[in-house]
């Protein structure tokens, strides 16, 4: 039997990117077949494309690291979930698909209030927020987030969870306009980046504190800064090199601050691991998606056999939240 996806046959720009007839995927032990209702796209899918990301070993070959659907068969040993649940789940790859093979503890019922198609734009995000702004830097009430990219997938979601754990958000983004859908789901520091200094801005709204707790995509262009940056006991997490993967690090800064710098990627994670993050996701931030005060944020939906486009998209970065792909 055989199904659909998205290929690479060569690394390249987005041309690349093929639909193509595939061998059907089938449930290993602990797995569920999904049938694909939507994907999403992440920069991660871009990097595959262009060749700098491979898929962990083991994984399916197709981008793709988060979808929803409904579970079309069981793997051996799978329990608690049933042929015909609706699911959105995390993925190391093959989401630009049909179906697609899953861990089970990669799972997540879709959430109350959200349609089918849309909670393919959560898994991804709510995982890479909740597993490093809280589970490791640990923002808590009060504190101060500063959010690269607020008007990303990313973005915009760890805006709506830091707002919903009672934390004051600082976010930078390119344009007016970005910065006010930011404000709209809740950011409290507007920074436009290609005419502020972020740092200088971020001091002056905090009374020269700076921000307990930095999200940041950017890698090395933002190493100095986001250190300075950061308040006394302040923590970094960086989640992205979209500027660079080598920079000088201040350690006097550091010091003095008592300052601590970490980074993470999710999708070469253990299954294990991935399973523990999914579950606290599911235990905390479900009950406030299903409340209505946390939302996923689409920008647009795309057939999934034009995904080229899609990614031309992404890459041009004009989007606020999150592109979705449909089969």
């Amino acid at each position: 039997m055989s199904t659909h996806a998205i290929t690479i046959p060569e690394p390249g720009g987005p041309e690349a990117l093929t639909w193509a007839e595939v061998p059907d995927p089938v449930p290993g032990e602990g797995e569920v077949l999904v049938e694909v209702a939507a994907s999403a796209v992440n920069r991660a899918d871009v990097l595959q494309r262009q060749g700098y990301y491979d898929p962990p070993r083991g994984a399916s070959p197709y981008p793709g690291l988060e979808c929803s659907g409904r579970i079309a068969a069981l793997g051996p040993g799978v329990s608690g979930w049933a042929v015909g649940d609706e699911v959105c789940a995390l993925l190391a790859g093959g989401g630009y698909a049909e179906r697609v093979a899953v861990p089970a503890g990669q799972l997540l019922p879709v959430p109350e209030g959200v349609d089918l198609v849309t909670a393919a734009a959560l898994p991804e995000v709510t995982c890479t927020v909740w597993s490093n702004v809280f589970m490791i830097a640990h923002l808590r009430p009060g504190d101060t987030l500063l959010v690269h990219g607020g008007s990303s997938g990313i973005g915009t979601m760890a805006v709506q969870l830091a707002k919903a754990v009672g934390a004051k958000v600082a976010v930078t983004a390119g344009s007016p306009e970005k910065l006010e859908r930011c404000r709209e789901l809740g950011a409290d520091i507007l920074i436009n980046y290609r005419e502020e200094d972020f740092v200088q801005q971020l001091r002056k709204a905090t009374d020269g504190a700076g921000a307990d707790v930095i999200l940041d995509i950017m890698g090395a262009k933002y190493l100095d800064r986001n250190v300075k940056a950061l308040a006394v006991n302040g923590r970094l997490a960086i989640i992205g090199m979209q500027g660079g993967v080598k920079g000088e690090l201040n350690l006097g800064a550091l010091l003095t601050k008592r300052a601590a710098v970490t980074a993470t990627s999710l999708r070469a994670r253990p299954p294990e691991e991935k399973a523990a993050i999914v579950a606290a996701v599911r235990e905390h931030v479900w009950p406030l998606v299903a409340a209505g005060r946390v939302r996923p944020v689409v920008d647009q939906t795309v057939p999934m056999r034009d995904a080229a486009e899609a990614h031309r998209v992404l890459e041009g970065s004009s989007h606020v939240g999150k592109i979705l792909l449909v089969p």
